[in-house]
């Protein structure tokens, strides 16, 4: 299991991955601030732990894309995480 420096004491276990979704922005790009029920959900994320398979191809701090709705989403100390099965993750992202 791989953890960055921030240790959210939550550790997958098998082929699942621990998420933080990537929050959309409140404005449009002509400025208007969007309302929360306008907002979509997140549908990229950042890697913050990965579980004990060995065929994981996700390191953490890799940015990827996964289906909208995918997941279970968990609060922990003040923060949402999603923890997935890494299979339900669609793509990592190449920059």
């Amino acid at each position: 299991m791989s953890v960055n420096g921030n240790k959210p004491g939550i550790e997958p276990l098998g082929a699942r991955v621990l998420l933080k979704p990537v929050e959309q922005e409140d404005r449009t790009s002509s400025g208007l601030y969007l309302p929360e029920t306008a907002k979509e959900k997140p549908q990229m994320a950042v890697v913050i732990a990965v579980g004990d398979d060995e065929d994981i191809k996700l390191k953490v701090d890799d940015k990827v894309l996964f289906a909208k709705y995918s997941g279970t989403e968990v609060s922990y100390q003040g923060q949402t995480y999603l923890l997935m099965d890494v299979s339900d993750v669609l793509a990592r992202i190449v920059s």
